[in-house]
């Protein structure tokens, strides 16, 4: 099982504003918040969101170099993943494969695909 993930963000406050509604919606609560975090706990595992330093924030991010490719994780049944794709899109963050919700994943996968503020591909997954 994993522990926790920690994920070098490029400005908190605005990785804050999506990550903070979208985890309260799949079950995440608060745990920690420091001058430069804050870690979100669901059950056993937890996820922590870091200003990068300013000295590198030049490479940036793109998931498709050596590293994280996305995040997945469980929705509770396909009427969730809708409410989180409505949320994403209401909240004016990208929608990824937009064309082929929600099948982008094949026709037996159900899912949202979107980006957060500094384009990690995020997925959302409903139970088969």
């Amino acid at each position: 099982m994993l522990h926790h993930l920690e994920i070098g963000v490029s400005d908190l406050e605005n990785s804050l504003r999506f990550w903070t509604p979208f985890l309260r919606q799949l079950g995440y609560e608060e745990s920690q918040r420091w001058s430069g975090g804050v870690s979100y706990r669901c059950g056993p595992t937890y996820l922590c969101f870091v200003q990068t330093p300013s000295e590198h924030l030049e490479a940036g991010f793109h998931r498709r170099r050596i590293g994280l490719n996305h995040l997945a994780f469980h929705g509770e049944s396909r009427a969730h993943v809708d409410e989180l794709a409505r949320w994403v899109e209401s909240a004016g963050y990208a929608t990824l494969y937009a064309d082929r919700y929600p099948h982008a994943g094949g026709s037996d996968h159900y899912a949202l695909y979107c980006e957060d503020p500094d384009r990690i591909k995020v997925e959302v997954v409903a139970p088969a």
